[in-house]
């Protein structure tokens, strides 16, 4: 079935929009792609996930490889942050925290 990429649909969670950027909507986020719902607005039929593929191939929109979002992304363990301060520290910085490191657990 041809589909005109500007048609009019509901993309859930999204709201309305055109159907290419419903599509392109759904190619970047790879993980919800399986559970998105597209619904066209003039007789609120849901597009089978195969229609959505098939229509980005046709139309060029390529899935974007597997992007984490900002709230997937785990919290940076603090041998990573120590590790980041002290390349981006002067040296002088680095030895009073050195000294006052001794200093803390010679007590």
């Amino acid at each position: 079935m041809t589909s005109d990429p500007e048609e009019s649909v509901r993309l859930q969670g999204f709201g309305e929009m055109t159907l290419r950027t419903a599509i392109a909507t759904v190619m970047l986020a790879p993980r919800e792609r399986a559970d998105a719902a597209i619904f066209r607005v003039r007789d609120g039929v849901r597009l089978a996930s195969s229609e959505i593929a098939e229509l980005a191939s046709e139309w060029g929109i390529t899935p974007a490889a597997e992007i984490r979002s900002p709230k997937l992304v785990p919290e940076p363990r603090w041998p990573d942050i120590v590790r980041g301060m002290v390349r981006e520290a002067p040296l002088p910085s680095l030895m009073v925290a050195f000294l006052l490191g001794v200093l803390v657990t010679r007590r």
